[in-house]
């Protein structure tokens, strides 16, 4: 095995956050919230070695979001399910700073945590529809800057909560009568700008000492977010150049900010097409890309644009001037798409076909594809890739005939190394911050 290892995710998205993907024949119309379909594919990725299985979640919906979107399991509930039906796999669940508390979000994935013997991720965002606000007593959403601002804070608070044990606090002493080491439990007694939390947090801590931290956020604000907090990364990639630049650009905030950019481990998205031969792979992609509907293509498109409705405007003119509907909902994919559709002079219909049909450069046999793969991870575009499990075929031959590839070449794990998610993704145990003195007296 190398010294540097590539990563594996599993994203499991039910019936699919494409409008088509659920009509594949093979995958259960109730993907979406059946937990039978999430554990068994967690156990298909646990199996393979994969390092976690990644729930992405947003709490807004209209009647033409995709299907997985609008009917789905709570992440933290199915990942508790998960937890006690694997033993070994990661586990990341997705939950918004906007509109919880940080006491609530540092007790879950604790328990999560706990549950799961030290296998728990926090993926945090910063939820971008602005509708979502209403369905939180909200008239409008937090602005852009400020909820980035916001979201910082609270993952501090939620960190220092989680910090509220010692690890040994709980000697459980039946013959002297101490449950608790009083010495070794700490209140946090925050006050910032928009939390104020006392503390103490009511749970231990796990074996892996926190849950570790993911992010997602392509905007200026989303980077210099992730730089600060994530441990770990998930990012859309259209090509291999965009992936390095977003690679090396997240790495050097990160050493910036005197934080080691190892820590911070990059997954894109993947989505492979395979076949037996490479002309085939091809085929299937544009046999699939044609059955894509264009007033369906309208709606995604819209979606970064906090659901903008594209259907007023006429569809072989100039991409409209949107620009100004771009400041507080998805803002980095959003403004990728107004940069896009302004340097390649794009009409409307050429834009909204240009990101419905994207070329995916994870195309052809498994060898074609394991190659890809390879040259991504070797030149710095990545640290591994979070795989969209939708389609069962897609999944099953990935795992039979690339990851293969992969072990061989000694680029990925033939075997667990450790049991906690922060081992299988070679990233520090986090000191608890009141015995860090401590330890340093006694390591003197």
């Amino acid at each position: 095995m190398s010294k540097r290892e590539l990563h594996l995710g599993a994203i499991l998205s039910g019936v699919g956050t494409t409008q088509n993907a659920w009509l594949d024949p093979d995958l259960p119309g109730d993907a979406s919230v059946s937990i039978d379909w999430y554990i068994e594919n967690a156990r298909l990725a646990e199996a393979a070695k994969f390092d976690l299985v990644f729930i992405v979640d947003s709490p807004f919906i209209t009647p033409d979001t995709a299907p997985h979107f609008l009917n789905r399991l709570e992440p933290l509930t199915l990942l508790s399910a998960v937890a006690v039906s694997t033993s070994r796999i990661g586990l990341a669940g997705t939950l918004t700073t906007s509109f919880w508390e940080p006491y609530n979000v540092a007790r879950q994935f604790a328990s999560l945590d706990l549950i799961s013997k030290g296998r728990a991720a926090w993926n945090v965002v910063t939820t971008g529809l602005e509708g979502a606000a209403r369905n939180y007593g909200r008239e409008e959403h937090f602005d852009h800057a400020l909820r980035y601002a916001r979201a910082k804070e609270f993952v501090a608070v939620v960190q220092g909560l989680w910090d509220s044990y010692e690890d040994d606090a709980f000697p459980r002493d039946k013959a002297a009568g101490v449950f608790l080491d009083k010495t070794k439990q700490h209140v946090l007694n925050h006050k910032g700008e928009f939390f104020t939390v006392a503390g103490p947090l009511n749970i231990q801590r796990s074996p892996q000492g926190q849950p570790v931290i993911f992010q997602a956020g392509d905007s200026d604000a989303g980077r210099d977010l992730g730089a600060h907090i994530a441990e770990g990364t998930y990012t859309i990639a259209e090509n291999f150049e965009d992936a390095r630049a977003y690679y090396q650009d997240l790495k050097q905030r990160a050493a910036a900010l005197g934080r080691n950019p190892d820590h911070i481990v990059v997954l894109p998205g993947l989505i492979p097409v395979l076949a037996d031969t490479d002309e085939e792979a091809r085929a299937i992609e544009e046999q699939e890309n044609g059955k894509l509907d264009f007033t369906k293509a309208l709606v995604q498109l819209g979606r970064p644009f906090n659901y903008h409705d594209f259907t007023q405007y006429d569809p072989d003119a100039a991409f409209p001037d949107v620009g100004h509907i771009t400041l507080n909902s998805y803002k980095g994919h959003a403004e990728k798409i107004v940069r896009a559709a302004r340097a390649e002079n794009l009409t409307l219909r050429e834009t909204a076909w240009r990101f419905a049909t994207r070329r995916n450069p994870f195309v052809g046999t498994a060898e074609t594809v394991a190659n890809e793969i390879e040259h991504w991870f070797t030149n710095g575009a990545c640290d591994g890739f979070n795989f969209r499990v939708t389609r069962p075929g897609d999944f099953a031959r990935f795992i039979r005939e690339v990851v293969p590839i992969l072990q061989e070449r000694g680029l990925f794990r033939t075997e667990y190394a450790h049991d906690t998610l922060r081992g299988h993704l070679g990233l520090p145990f986090p000191e608890n911050r009141y015995a860090q003195p401590i330890h340093a007296i006694a390591a003197e």
